[in-house]
């Protein structure tokens, strides 16, 4: 090491050499180094195996090398080693600096200078996001967009990988992220990534930045996330600060010392001359709430295995549930902003009720915002934006969508439907709609039901999903069909790296198709844990035995695989802790399809639903997906979301039906005027308008609710819409055959196929019954804890 420093300091090599490591640094080593009379900072990776993509030292020197030649504060850069041998990694020097690194709480410092401090460093971070990468450099340093997407990409799988234990709490909070991010408008500067007070030096005796350090999260990313993170000083949770040794009263000093959390942003929008306030704030906050927590518990897992270089890494678990916490509460602040948009008179009432694990009826519920009363007093005729409209991008996708669907599927229906007649085996692949699926996929018009993928909302997509409900071809044209939709939210939500390559990836790009097998016809399927086909481990195997009936899909000529349900767990296993769900290729030895099945006489060709049969059917154990006795809590994620879908669908569907009954009146005049200047027909169609406007608010409201809080937080509203869309949709069908009267009943229409998918409907995904059992005693539960106000 002496070597390699005389060489790059041109001096003689047998010069005293002194290292010294620095407490502090949480993620990569940091070293004083004095070789000589030189001073110097070295800076390299942790030892042992590293999570893919942390600790990039590389990127930390590029970047101060860069602006350490434009005049901004960091040290100047000595050297970048590449040879492993020296010190067991990768290492960077450079000079060092004779600041002050302050405390969390600037314990020690004058309270004038404690302000100075802070304003100080809002003005540095201010220069810093002014800067564009091509001028100073750092062209090809990231991406100029979608930064706020990639943050939360990137630190759910850190996350996932270095996760110790379950916490549904970081569930919740990375759904609630993925839902506001086609509401963020994308901005790029050079951002740090992680500034914070802890990661500024200030010049010895003045309230000034000297430099600053730790750049290893630095990249060209979005300049509001960057400033977000040193304003989360104003709202991290008190363990943050007792964790390092800080008390009560230094934590209280300091926040009537330094501005307020107002004053700094106002301060940071003057010194970039934007508006103020920063739009979506509260997501901005939330974002760098969970990355911090991703973060803190990448720092605990490299404690266990025995890597850790931060003094605090052993007490870091105490924090990371804090820290998501403090998240999920910016996500009620976005709930009040909907209402305070509004330009009329509103009284909000909530209330945080602490109760048991589960209520008099069994319902589990957790800590939290429990009620939410809003009580609406403006004129009649106002515009209420109650974020149930599509975001700008969304709107942009929709209309896209729109015209394609129009010009594309529209255009080709008989095309499609002659050719699939014409087959000797209906269950083919279609040439028109293979070319239509490749114009979809150019314009970039795929996987829009994923917004990991497409960058859509819940709401965005419910849209969408009403435009793909208007023709059976639609939904396939752009990779949005069922259930492969369903199985590719379960894999990229649930499955492993593995499981996403072999299946998911080949789904996501066309090439393949899927079906899912649950139902049996020898239980009564209505309540799952009924089921009998069983998964049993037997060595590096698990065996499947069962039958299975409309798995849809499974007829398909493109169908590979099966997602199937079944009992691995005994008969004394919690009852929903006793399924999985186990990826089955069908080409395997045992898998059987009995026969294909029909609704109501139609086949549903070109996909259908089949019986499975599986005898001693023997797949990998990588083909499990989660672990064993996660089923129910598989379907539960897998059906939020896939409710929605077809509730919109069949609000398109609706839409299509109703039209059609009013083309017919005109057409044909019974007893002397058109059928539709009978009011009775009349009254027929306004019901139907208003069914279908009901559905659709209501579905969109579930919607909002998803991309507000989860699937879990929305099921009743889930619950509901299951109920109600398929109902409506069967209503508007069932007029508009009246219309047709025995056309409407012969397939020279599309009426009746239309029906028999919409009763089919109020059977799949669990029946009315049971969505109204589940709506009834969430009723009960929410009227208990408003009585209780």
């Amino acid at each position: 090491m002496a070597s390699y420093l005389a060489k790059i300091l041109s001096k003689s090599s047998s010069q005293q050499m002194d290292i010294k490591m620095f407490k502090a640094g949480q993620s990569n080593p940091t070293y004083y180094v004095k070789y000589g009379k030189t001073e110097m900072v070295l800076r390299k990776k942790p030892p042992g195996k590293l999570l893919r993509g942390a600790h990039q030292i590389d990127r930390e020197y590029k970047v101060m090398n860069a602006l350490y030649k434009v005049g901004f504060p960091v040290p100047r850069m000595l050297s970048y080693c590449k040879d492993q041998s020296l010190l067991g990694t990768e290492f960077f020097v450079m000079e060092f600096l004779p600041g002050r690194v302050v405390s969390q709480t600037m314990k020690g410092m004058k309270s004038s200078e404690k302000r100075s401090c802070v304003l100080s460093a809002t003005e540095t971070l201010a220069k810093l996001h002014s800067y564009k990468p091509s001028n100073i450099g750092l062209d090809g340093y990231g991406k100029t967009s979608g930064f706020c997407s990639r943050v939360l990409n990137t630190w759910s799988k850190q996350y996932m990988a270095a996760a110790h234990k379950e916490i549904p709490e970081m569930k919740e909070l990375i759904s609630w992220l993925g839902h506001q991010l086609p509401h963020i408008k994308d901005e790029s500067s050079v951002i740090h990534g992680d500034y914070s007070l802890n990661n500024v030096m200030f010049h010895p005796t003045e309230g000034k930045v000297l430099a600053v350090l730790d750049w290893e999260l630095s990249t060209i990313g979005h300049p509001y996330a960057d400033f977000a993170y040193l304003c989360m000083m104003y709202h991290v949770p008190q363990e943050f600060f007792l964790l390092r040794d800080a008390s009560q009263s230094d934590i209280e000093q300091l926040f009537k010392d330094i501005p307020t959390e107002e004053e700094l942003v106002k301060y940071y929008c003057k010194l970039r001359s934007i508006s103020y306030p920063i739009p979506n704030w509260n997501f901005h906050l939330a974002l760098n709430f969970f990355k911090l927590a991703s973060i803190v518990q990448g720092v605990y897992s490299r404690y266990l295995k025995g890597n850790a270089s931060s003094p605090y890494a052993p007490i870091y678990e105490a924090l990371i549930l804090p820290l998501i916490q403090t998240a999920l509460k910016q996500v009620t602040k976005s709930v009040f902003k909907i209402f305070l948009k509004l330009s009329i008179p509103i009284s909000i009432h909530f209330s945080l009720v602490i109760v048991a694990s589960t209520d008099m009826l069994g319902l589990p519920i957790q800590i939290r915002l429990v009620n939410l009363v809003v009580l609406i007093t403006g004129e009649p005729g106002q515009n209420l934006d109650m974020t149930l409209s599509p975001s700008p991008k969304g709107k942009e996708v929709l209309e896209k969508v729109k015209r394609f669907l129009k010009e594309n599927c529209e255009a080709n229906e008989k095309v499609y439907h002659d050719y699939v007649m014409s087959q000797k085996d209906p269950f083919c692949v279609v040439p028109i709609l293979e070319e239509i699926k490749i114009k979809a996929k150019q314009q970039g018009l795929w996987n829009l039901f994923l917004p990991d993928v497409s960058g859509l909302s819940n709401v965005d997509y419910a849209h969408i999903a009403e435009q793909l409900g208007k023709s059976h071809m639609n939904s396939e044209a752009l990779n949005c069909s069922a259930p492969d939709t369903g199985n590719m939210e379960v894999l990229h939500m649930y499955g492993s790296d593995y499981q996403k390559q072999k299946w998911l990836q080949p789904l996501l790009d066309g090439k393949i198709r899927s079906a899912f097998c649950m139902t049996e016809p020898q239980v009564a399927s209505s309540d799952a844990t009924n089921m009998e086909t069983t998964i049993t481990r037997d060595g590096n195997s698990y065996v499947v035995n069962g039958r299975k009936w409309w798995s849809t899909g499974a007829a398909n000529a493109r169908c590979t695989f099966g997602i199937v349900m079944g009992r691995t767990g005994g008969l004394n296993t919690h009852k929903h802790k006793s399924h999985s769900m186990i990826v089955v290729p069908f080409d395997t030895p045992g898998v059987t399809r009995v026969r294909n099945l029909t609704v109501f006489g139609y086949d549903e060709a070109p996909s259908g639903h089949s019986e499975m049969l599986f005898e001693n059917v023997r797949v990998p154990l990588e083909n499990l997906i989660l672990g064993e006795g996660r089923g129910f809590e598989i379907a539960q994620g897998r059906l939020g979301p896939g409710r929605i879908h077809h509730c919109m669908r069949s609000i398109g569907l609706a839409e299509r039906c109703l039209s059609l009954l009013v083309e017919r009146g005109m057409q044909r005049r019974p007893f002397g005027k058109r059928i539709v200047e009978h009011e009775v027909v009349q009254h027929k169609i306004a019901q139907c308008r208003i069914a279908i406007d009901q559905c659709r608010l209501l579905t969109l409201h579930a919607a909002h609710m998803m991309d507000q809080f989860g699937s879990k937080r929305a099921r009743k509203e889930i619950a509901m819409i299951k109920v109600a869309a398929p109902k409506m949709l069967c209503q508007v069908i069932d007029e508009a055959i009246q219309v047709y009267g025995g056309a409407g009943v012969s397939d020279d229409f599309p009426l009746a196929k239309c029906y028999a998918m919409a009763r089919t409907l109020r059977i799949a995904d669990g029946p009315d019954e049971v969505h109204l059992s589940s709506i009834g005693k969430l009723e009960i539960r929410d009227q208990i804890m408003k009585s209780k106000l």
